[in-house]
Order: structure tokens, then C-alpha cells, then sequence
């Protein structure tokens, strides 16, 4: 499959769009369903394709409701029957929608292949909730087992059950606070003996030199 990199100057947007592949132009007719039809298919959106019944949701022609009679891939439009307008020499022509604007109230379910595609998106539904509802689950029915410290007479630990709502926490140390003068005192102590020099002792230097060559002249 071509894969397609994502651009942040409109320009290159608009490139993308106008020269995309099919699968992914495909991608780009998803309209979103009724809520009667979220309800009953469990998903929002889905592709428009011919045989869809739409209702208009946005411009001149807003409320219109028709069966989608041809699908345009290259200009993304969507020609609705019943939506049309004359032309200055009489005739009539359908009026182009954008799948944006559109919402899909029924489907058309005649292809084999879009009902895979329905049943496949409602097993990822249903793996999505239950990923969310697992955590949840387990903390309101699993009990936390808790082993005591006292030893029985008969010499075997005894188990409790205590649920998360009823878990006890650990009283907090009370640090006892020292008075702000003692405070003030202990940092000046400090700088004290910060600022005071270090006495250095000097090392006695050695004489036995000097002896042996005194006692050698005397000689």
C-alpha cells in the first residue's frame, strides 16, 4: 500500500488532496451517520457510496434529504436525487455536494464487502471498551489480600480482605519545628566558623645534618 506523508503548508495540502491515490480519496468521502444509525452500527462514520440515502446539513439547500445517485472521486462531490437547478438555457443539472456536508441516515447494504467492513469495525469497538473497562473491573471486585503481623496461638498467619476503599495509609512522622530564634543562632554559628582561618602547623624540620658536620669540625 502507498503511504502518504503528512505536509503542514497549505500548498502541499492541497497537492495531497487533489493528487491522492484511490484508497486513500476513499478515505476522504467518510460522512457521519445519524444517531439512530450509531446506535444500531456503533460507529460514527463511514465512506459515502451510491444507494446511501443523506441528508443535507450545511448551505443553500440545507434539509434535503435523497438517495446518492453518483459519487464524483475526482472532484469530491456527491450528486443527490432530487437535488438539482436549471441552467440559463433550460436545462437541469444535479448540484454538487461535498461529502463534508452530508449525513448519512440509511445504508445501502446490497455489497458483501461493506458489511465486512461494518462487522470488522464493530469487533474493534468492542476490544477498544473492553480495554477501558478492565482496569476498572479489577479494582472494584478484586480484594486486596493483606498478611497481618500478629501470630496466632496456633502458629498460622491470618489473612484479611480489604478492599481498595477501606485500605489504611501510614501515619505521617510529625517532624518537630525549632524556633525561629534557635535558627538564627545555629546560622550564625555557622558562618563562625566558616569565616575563622585554619591554624597550620609547620613541620619541625630535621637537624641531623648540621649535627654530624659540627661534630665532624670539632673533631
Amino acid at each position: 500500500m502507498q503511504a502518504t506523508k503528512s505536509a503542514t503548508k497549505p500548498t502541499k495540502q492541497r497537492k495531497m488532496i487533489y493528487q491522492a491515490p484511490d484508497h486513500i480519496r476513499y478515505k476522504l468521502f467518510a460522512a457521519p451517520l445519524s444517531s439512530e444509525l450509531k446506535a444500531s452500527q456503533k460507529i460514527r462514520s463511514i465512506p459515502v457510496r451510491s444507494g446511501d440515502t443523506v441528508r443535507v446539513m450545511r448551505g443553500d439547500h440545507k434539509g434535503f434529504e435523497g438517495k446518492v445517485s453518483r459519487v464524483d472521486r475526482e472532484k469530491y462531490r456527491v450528486y443527490v436525487e432530487g437535488l438539482t437547478r436549471e441552467k440559463g438555457d433550460g436545462t437541469t443539472i444535479f448540484v454538487p455536494v461535498h461529502p463534508s456536508k452530508i449525513m448519512i441516515t440509511k445504508l445501502n447494504l446490497d455489497d458483501k464487502w461493506r458489511k465486512k467492513i461494518l462487522e470488522r469495525k464493530k469487533e474493534t469497538v468492542k476490544k477498544a471498551e473492553e480495554i477501558i473497562e478492565k482496569p476498572a473491573l479489577r479494582k472494584a471486585k478484586m480484594p486486596e489480600i493483606v498478611e497481618t503481623k500478629e501470630k496466632p496461638a496456633e502458629g498460622k498467619t491470618v489473612v484479611e480482605e480489604k478492599t481498595p476503599e477501606t485500605k489504611l495509609r501510614k501515619p505521617r512522622r510529625k517532624i518537630a519545628k525549632k524556633p525561629a530564634a534557635e535558627k538564627i543562632e545555629q546560622k550564625a554559628e555557622e558562618s563562625e566558623k566558616k569565616a575563622k582561618p585554619k591554624t597550620t602547623r609547620k613541620r619541625a624540620t630535621r637537624k641531623t645534618a648540621k649535627k654530624t658536620t659540627e661534630t665532624e669540625g670539632g673533631a
